[in-house]
Order: C-alpha cells, then structure tokens, then sequence
C-alpha cells in the first residue's frame, strides 16, 4: 500500500466539523431538497446537477445584498453561454462593506512599520469618498480605474470606491517595469491611474515617481493621477503629469455617505491579465456577481470563513489572490495585509505575523512552505500560532513533503487545504474541504458547483491516470470575456477549442482513490520524451528532496527528432554541480519515478526565472533554449535571469 492511502495526515475534530459553515450549509440545502445528502460527494453531485438550485442558495446562505431576480441560471448547458441570475441586481462593495462599526475590517504591516488598522467605519468612510471623488472626476460605470499599488490598505479603498459607482479596477504590483504596465494598462485605457510613490522589499527602498512620469504620458486615457505616499509623507510629484497626493485628492470629497447603485450581475469589476511570457498578456474581464458569489462559496464552505475571522493572504496586487482576499470582507471577516519581502529579515516573518494579528486562516504558496522547510525553520517550535485553523496553498504544486512538513513542523492540528484554480475564472477549481480528511500530497475535492474531470488526448475521462484538468460545467465567475474581442473569438479559443463545450484550463492533473486530486503542473510545460508525458513536478518534487538543492527547472529540449529532459537546478551557497550530486539526483529520480524523468543534461544555474506571482516559467526558458524570443519578459520578476539559459555549450551535445 503506498503512503498516500495509509491513513490520513489530519481529520477534522466532529465538534469542528459540527461547528463548519458547512454542516450549516448542508443542512440548510438538504430542508431544500426535502432529503438528506450522504457526505460531500453528494453535496457535490447536487451542485452539478441542478446549478440554479445551488448557485441560488449560495446567495442566499451567505446574504447577499441585492435583488436576485427570476430563474437563477438561463441556458445552463451552454459552454460557454451560460447566463446566471440575469435579471439581478447588486452592488459588489456594498456587499463588502457590511460592518460599518468599531470592529477591524483590514489590519496592514510592512516589512519596519507598525501595523495599523482601519474600522469597518473607517473604512466605509475612505471608500466613501473615493467613490465620490471618482464620480467628480466624471467617472463613468464601465470606465477604468488602475493601480500600480503595494498591497496597503489604500488599494483596497480604490478598488472598492470603483466598484461602488459602477467602474471597473485593474492593479499590478509596484515592481512592474514600465513596459509591463504598458502591456496592461495600455489596452484598457484608463480614466484615472493611482500609484505608490515608492515600496519596501527586503530592507530596501524602491521609487516608483521616475517610472511613473515615463508611463502616464503613454497612456493618453488618463485624466487623473492619485500618488499614495508609502516612503514619503509628502513627495515631491511635480514630475508626473496630472498628479494629486491620495489625502489631498480625497479631502475634496465631502462627507455624505454612498449612495449605491445596483448594476446587473455580469456588470465588469475586474481586469486581470495572464501570467504567460509568450505575448501581451490577455486582458481578463471578470464579473461582480460571478466574483462575488463564487468567492463567498470558498470562503465559506471550503475554507470555513466565519464572521470575526482574520485573514492573511501573502500576495501582491498583480495577482489574483490579492482580489480573492478582499472579498472576505463579504463574510464580515478581517483582512490581515502585509506588504515587503516574506523572508525579511528570516523565515519567521510571517508566522511572527500570525501571532501578532492572530491570524485564523494563513494563506501562502507552496514555494513559501518549501522555502520555510529548506531554511531549517520549524515554526511549531518558536511561535503559539493557536489561532491559526486552516492554512491554504496555490501558486504551484504543493509537494508530498510539504505536507509532511506542515503537520510536522508547523502545526499538527490545522486545515491544510491547497488550492488550485486561476486568474482565469479568479477562484478555484479543486480545493479544500474543512469536514474531511486531509491525504499527504492530494488535493481534498473538486470545488462545489465545478464538473472537474481529467481528459485525454480524445476527451475520454480517466481515473487514476493523469490527464487534462477540464471542467465540464459552467460556473459564475467565468469571465464576462476578454478586453477587445467583442465577438469572443480570442475567449474561446482559449479555453474551448481542444473540447469543444468542455473548459480545457490547461492543468496536468490526476484524480486519487480518495476523489482528491494531484497536480503536475502546467500541460503546456508538459515533458514528452519518447511520446511520454511527464508533469514538471514529479522530477521538482524529488529534486528538491535533496538538502543541496535549493528549487529546479526542468524543460523538454528538441534533440535528435526527439525531446529529451533537461534539467536546471539552483544550489545551496557553496555547493557546485559535481559528479556525485549527478549521481544522487539520477538515483533520486529514477529511484522514485522512472527511467523517463531521469534528465539527459543537468545544468546548474545561479538563479531561476519567475513571474510577478512567484511561479517558475519553464515556457519562456525553453524558449530561450531554443533560440526564440521571449515576448513578454515584462511579465517576470527577474527577467535578467533568462540570458542564464542562452546558448549554453552543455546543451550543444
């Protein structure tokens, strides 16, 4: 029997899983249905089955704010085509601003600055008059509002004064380079542009003015700059045109309350962009309603998000998890922000973080967790972190090991749910559940009201054998489309075209024993060695076992009218790449996998490119490899690290 089916690493305690939002939600469906359901399967299979019936007590189960309308879904079998709740109305930040009393709403911390907070009457007070002064600005619903933000309270008053008259919010992080935010800023045309005026990370000091002055005259769109002072009280910005200081620009609001306005469901609330490096990012429009609903359903069921929860979520405004955890505020929940480098000044930053903000759910990637393990931290050792009940992952694979070292070394009796799901439909596909057990290296579920399954190559499913990640259903939070494609061509054939009626999100994916899933990576990343398909992170996940290896890249390379498997690997300060660590990382693999995954060159490396969000880009490395451009370098957060990969004489031969 293997390790992953001998028993599990967690089960929830009865009284915790009697106490989950839910069991509430379960027993509220099943008065519905007017029978009982056995277990999540169930749950599940319901979901699917009858989406109008679920999507509607989703709404109702978490309160939404506004009018629901008629029949909750209009030709539920079309993909895509689908139309959920289209006759209703609502307003995406008077769903968030719930709690306008003396209770925290966002608590923030900086790499050296104390924390501070802001009340839920502080905070509807600041959004308040973002909305307004927006709206004298001659704002208009549908118009454009973007950020290049550090993840700071401020960000989240911008984005939800857009969204409370009706405009739409897209961000990036302040460490974009110019062309980057040209790339996304460029095709949505904005109105109204705020920035940082500079950020911390890992103890230093980076200005964002002279950046600044260089886009805003190339985005002829923008009628007003706001500059939000982080690493100046008063900067001077007379170098950027049409530029205000945030208190300034917000003092001429007044002081009358919001008044809101219900848009229709599909009503545009966000812009976000693909991560890939192969072109200008795709400009991905997501919806109020869709956004809203499918993150209270994983805030709440998946996650177990209650009421005077604190959330932490370790993200930067460029990615999509930055979105997903503003809307806990939704739930009446508490945001915990924290904005600098996750390892300054060491590993235990952060769970230091947990303690003090008493954190309930801790949210991170898996190269956080790896890199927590690597350095010889073992937080259950030095910090209480008792309030911490569930602890997510996404960005990449979590691997086998993590978990181990999760319920080992961090805490033994906590919700590990790693997630996995993307900008494209800003919310997950696979995911947690907070009333079952948790298996080592397995995702826990399928989402509600998501028909995962894994295709082959002719779209038959599999079980047991790794395949496409499909989802055969349609779902809130598809997006509304993409910016400049106005009969839906570019939207299609992006996700539709390899199944027809079936969403292909381009995950490389296993379903396990225990209806729990695995992911290798991304399909397109997918080696192919003799016509074998291997997912990148079966070869990471054994690699990076060994103590002198810090994190590995592994591409396919075109050789000899075949592929063959090369591997790059990052090593611990004064380790070199000889003949005996070969050996071990050939023994590893081939001990562990099969003679498939060994490499057929093994390189070392001095750094490993990633994006903004921390993924490694294994795409744009093989496409260095093989002497093609890399488009979009924009998109990376050391795109330096690429001439790493050019023309390297190991792999002439």
């Amino acid at each position: 029997m293997s390790r992953t089916t001998e028993k599990p690493l967690w089960v929830p305690s009865p009284a915790r899983v009697e106490a989950s939002r839910l069991t509430a939600f379960v027993a509220a469906y099943e008065r519905q249905l007017g029978r009982a359901l056995s277990g999540y399967a169930a749950l599940h299979r319901e979901s699917i089955a009858d989406p109008g019936r679920f999507w509607s007590a989703v709404w109702d189960f978490s309160g939404v704010v506004g009018e629901k309308g008629g029949s909750p879904v209009r030709h539920p079998d079309r993909m895509p085509g689908a139309a959920f709740f289209p006759e209703a109305r609502l307003n995406f930040t008077e769903n968030l601003l719930r709690r306008r009393d003396a209770t925290p709403a966002v608590v923030a911390f900086t790499e050296s600055g104390p924390g501070r907070e802001l009340t839920g009457g502080q905070l509807y007070d600041e959004v308040s008059q973002a909305a307004r002064r927006l709206r004298g600005a001659g704002v208009a619903p549908g118009e454009r509002v973007c950020g290049i933000v550090a993840n700071v309270p401020e960000a989240i008053v911008m984005a939800l004064g857009a969204a409370a008259i009706g405009a739409t919010w897209s961000s990036c992080s302040p460490d974009f380079g110019v062309q980057g935010i040209l790339d996304r800023f460029g095709q949505i045309d904005p109105s109204v542009l705020c920035s940082v005026d500079g950020y911390a990370y890992g103890g230093r000091r980076f200005d964002c003015l002279e950046k600044l002055a260089a886009v805003v005259p190339r985005l002829p769109s923008v009628r007003d700059v706001v500059i939000m002072p982080l690493a100046d009280a008063r900067p001077d910005v007379s170098r950027v045109p049409n530029a205000r200081l945030w208190h300034d620009w917000l003092a001429e609001a007044g002081d009358e309350p919001i008044e809101w306005t219900r848009f229709p469901f599909n009503h545009p609330l966000y812009v976000l962009y693909s991560s890939g490096t192969t072109g200008v990012p795709k400009c991905i429009v997501h919806g109020a309603g869709g956004t809203l609903l499918q993150h209270l359903k994983e805030h709440q069921l998946h996650c177990d998000i209650k009421k005077g929860d604190r959330v932490f979520y370790f993200t930067t405004c460029g990615w999509m998890m930055w979105n997903w955890l503003v809307t806990v505020l939704a739930s009446e929940a508490t945001i915990v922000l924290y904005d600098g480098a996750p390892f300054h000044p060491d590993g235990h930053r952060l769970f230091e973080l947990a303690d003090r903000a008493g954190i309930t759910l801790f949210g991170t990637s898996a190269k956080f967790i790896d890199a927590v393990r690597k350095a010889g931290v073992e937080p259950a050792r030095t910090h209480g972190l008792e309030t911490i009940r569930t602890i997510t992952s996404t960005g990449s694979p979590l691997s086998p090991e993590s978990f181990d070292f999760v319920y080992g070394h961090v805490k033994a009796d906590v919700h590990l749910a790693s997630i996995s799901g993307g900008t494209d439909i800003v919310s997950c596909f696979v995911g947690g559940n907070p009333a079952a057990p948790v298996w080592r290296g397995e995702i826990q579920a399928a989402a509600l009201g998501m028909d995962v399954d894994v295709f082959d190559d002719e779209g038959r499913s599999l079980d047991g054998e790794p395949g496409e990640l499909v989802c055969r259903n349609a779902f809130p939070s598809m997006p509304v489309g993409f910016w400049n494609d106005p009969d839906g061509e570019r939207y299609r054939r992006a996700y539709f075209d390899r199944f027809p009626g079936v969403w292909c999100h381009g995950d490389w994916i296993r379903k396990t024993s225990h209806d729990g899933y695995v992911i290798y990576g991304r399909s397109d990343a997918t080696l192919n060695p003799g016509g074998v398909r291997i997912g990148t992170a079966e070869i990471y996940r054994q690699v990076e076992q060994l103590p002198d290896i810090v994190e590995s890249l592994a591409i396919g390379q075109q050789w000899d009218g075949d592929e063959r498997v090369v591997l790059f690997v990052r090593l611990a300060e004064g380790r070199a790449l000889d003949e005996a660590l070969r050996s071990r990382i050939v023994s590893q693999i081939r001990r562990n996998t099969t003679p498939r995954h060994v490499p057929a060159r093994i390189v070392q490396v001095t750094d490993i490119p990633r994006t903004k969000s921390g993924k490694i880009v294994e795409i744009a490395v093989r496409d260095v490899v093989h002497g093609r451009p890399v488009k979009q370098r924009e998109a990376l957060a050391n795109p330096e690290a690429l001439d790493l990969y050019r023309d390297l004489p190991e792999l002439r031969a």
